[in-house]
């Protein structure tokens, strides 16, 4: 069990952890060959350019102005200062809402904090029930635990300070987030109302469509939507399983990078032939002329991706369905999580390795072990979690990138609640989840300022792939929030904050530290490296909303256990209400503020609609919408004029589109499938 000294000493590593990494990001930021890593996202927007290539080395590669290292935590105060507005603007509304989770976390328990604090600590601390457990019964307790709800002896009247104290904490709570739900619901609006116009504003998913024995799919919802929607149908596209060709549009994009290599290699050596050997890495096998071998290459590959193209458009859409992987996933999980928890305490490593009991008795490496040890191997064994969870969620068909990551997101909340929290609150206590907040919330957010892999990545992609501006361009990856990863994390914080403040508000300081400075750190990541993939203009928040209700009606109900072994009988039944009315709350923001995030309002719809036609009234929306959701190797090829030409063909004419259907209702012979005569309808349908 940790001790104080161990938090202690935990706190110091992890302090200073942080601040090595602060001081690391603050030179290797100055550095003009980092540029790119560190402002990334001022690159793609095209309103940063490389360091001049002229000039002195170190005006080239390295910053010689010794005054700006000794500003090296200025990034903080400039990472606050642009205001909300233009951060909206520049970065888009879901990066925003991103960031208000952790300022929604710091208003809910800077005031929760210093009131457990002010008025549970002494309820507990002026109490000798460990002590005199320690003595009677031989009880093992830390000074911390002192701080706990643990000091209060059975039957005692204290109890109700902590029942008020739980009913402050759920009024405040909810309060703060009722307000921030309607600020967001607001800001949403607003963003939807004055944002341009987009292709998903005038299109509707279709899913599990019938197999017809005489059509394609293709075929058969075109001929649907013309017979019952004339007058809204524009065209339509079928999701294709373009992997292979994916594949293939990839490696011709290797091919053609190398051949602009080599003839601007072949331009600088004045008409001198380049020869390549064909052998691995360049190293052996037959010598040819690299202009002539990656035109020839290049030419065989485009055949290839010719042919696949055309089986991939005639190929039906096939779809793949989940398992029940979640759920074995989750709970036996549970197994390998305990082995390493098993691990990182004294007793099991002297089980495992005997001859090193010497060393793990030693006093500082018990601190080491006990305080920081049971955190950072947690932290370790979960950061392959997310990948795995992001590819269960493909596999159920998801459609955007946006509804991928908010079911890998629930995911990994519910993985978190089950195996992290569940399966460690009980054995392990709060000292566990003290250690696991150093680690994870404190030198974990300060290592993500470095953006060490990015680095790393973007440098070895510099020295040994890129050949062109182009290829340096896109060896930059910036990354996004990771809305999958970061909100389940967040999650766990409010969750454990909920529980404990009540309970062991010594956890509180420590959460807050952790909200205030992922605050800073993401609020300076999102200005100059994220760069978004999608904008879906915050229509995560009813999950997090959701989701801080769920972890406030957890921590009434383990309140109410923790209790009821307390035999305090006469205190518990008025804990009872909480969970009802905060249920009630939960209901109320859902029908009040949720249909802003799951509906459009019809009226400014058709307000966009009027100005829309106004300002342009030539639009051909049709056009507009042909290519927005092919994929994205069909993109950019040859076939791009052939294309434009259909698009002109349909632009002001009217269509009747022959059936080939001997199945359905709109044809009248026979039906193949039942035998019998079905009623016809007249076909005819026109393209608006």
């Amino acid at each position: 069990m940790a001790t104080l000294q161990d938090i202690g000493v935990s706190a110091g590593i992890n302090i200073l952890s942080a601040f090595v990494f602060f001081i690391i990001f603050a030179i290797l930021r100055l550095q003009p060959f980092n540029d790119r890593v560190y402002f990334s996202k001022w690159y793609l927007k095209g309103l940063r350019s490389s360091p001049a290539s002229g000039g002195a080395f170190a005006q080239r590669f390295v910053n010689l102005d010794f005054r700006s290292y000794m500003r090296f935590l200025n990034w903080m105060p400039e990472a606050l200062k642009m205001p909300e507005p233009e951060l909206i603007d520049h970065a888009g509304l879901d990066s925003v809402v991103y960031l208000r989770i952790y300022w929604l976390g710091l208003k809910i328990f800077a005031p929760i904090a210093v009131l457990a604090w002010a008025v549970l600590v002494p309820v507990n601390w002026t109490n000798n029930t460990l002590e005199m457990a320690k003595q009677l019964r031989n009880v093992t307790s830390s000074d911390i635990d002192k701080l706990s709800v643990s000091n209060i002896p059975e039957y005692s009247m204290r109890f109700w300070t902590h029942i008020v104290m739980a009913y402050a904490f759920t009024i405040w709570t909810c309060y703060v987030l009722m307000k921030e739900y309607e600020t967001i619901a607001n800001m949403r609006l607003q963003f939807v109302a004055s944002e341009a116009r987009r292709p998903d504003q005038f299109t509707v998913l279709v899913r599990n469509v019938p197999p017809d024995a005489d059509e394609s799919v293709s075929e058969l919802v075109e001929h649907f939507f013309l017979v019952n929607h004339p007058d809204h149908y524009l065209t339509h596209q079928v999701v294709c399983n373009a992997n292979k060709l994916a594949d293939l549009v990839k490696k011709k994009k290797k091919l053609q990078n190398w051949l602009d290599y080599y003839q601007l290699k072949y331009a600088r050596k004045n008409s001198q032939r380049i020869m390549v050997k064909l052998g691995f890495l360049g190293l052996w096998g037959q010598k040819v002329d690299a202009i002539e071998h990656y035109i020839a290459e290049i030419d065989k590959i485009s055949k290839e991706i010719s042919k696949e193209r055309e089986e991939v458009v005639n190929d039906p859409n096939k779809e793949v369905n989940h398992a029940c992987c979640l759920l074995l996933l989750t709970f036996f999980f549970i197994i390998p999580i305990a082995f390493v928890q098993s691990l990182a305490t004294i007793e099991g490593i002297v089980k495992v390795a005997p001859f090193l009991k010497v060393i793990v008795e030693d006093k500082f490496m018990k601190s080491v072990i006990q305080g920081f040890l049971p955190g950072i191997a947690l932290k370790i064994f979960l950061a392959f979690l997310p990948s795995i969870l992001m590819v269960m969620s493909k596999f159920e068909g998801f459609t955007s990138i946006s509804s991928l990551e908010r079911r890998a997101a629930f995911r990994y909340y519910i993985f978190n609640l089950v195996n992290v929290f569940l399966a460690s609150a009980i054995p392990m206590k709060a000292t566990f989840f003290i250690t696991y907040i150093m680690v994870d919330g404190w030198a974990g957010v300060a290592g993500e300022i470095l953006m060490l892999k990015p680095l790393i990545m973007f440098h070895l992609k510099n020295a040994f792939l890129v050949k062109t501006e182009k290829d340096r361009e896109e060896a930059m990856d910036p990354g996004s929030i990771g809305f999958n990863t970061g909100e389940p994390r967040i999650q766990l914080y409010f969750l454990l904050g909920l529980v404990y403040a009540p309970v062991t508000p010594m956890l509180l300081p420590f959460i807050l530290v952790f909200f205030a400075l992922a605050y800073i750190v993401y609020r300076h990541q999102i200005i100059n490296v994220y760069n978004q993939e999608y904008e879906s203009a915050a229509a995560f928040w009813p999950d997090v909303h959701g989701r801080v209700i769920a972890a406030l009606v957890i921590s009434q109900l383990l309140l109410m256990g923790l209790l009821g072994t307390k035999h305090a009988a006469l205190a518990a039944p008025f804990l009872i209400a909480l969970p009802v009315l905060t249920i009630g709350f939960h209901h109320f923001c859902k029908g009040r503020y949720e249909p802003a995030f799951i509906r459009y309002p019809l009226q400014e719809a058709m307000m966009k609609d009027t100005l829309e036609s106004a300002r342009e009234p030539n639009l051909n929306l049709k056009g507009y919408l042909q290519n927005a959701y092919i994929h994205p190797v069909f993109k950019g090829d040859e076939d791009d004029d052939d294309i434009d030409d259909k698009l002109r063909k349909f632009e002001d004419e009217a269509i009747i589109v022959p059936t080939k259907r001997q199945s359905r209702r709109n044809t009248p012979a026979p039906s193949r499938i039942s035998g019998e005569d079905s009623p016809s309808l007249p076909f005819s349908g026109k393209l608006v």
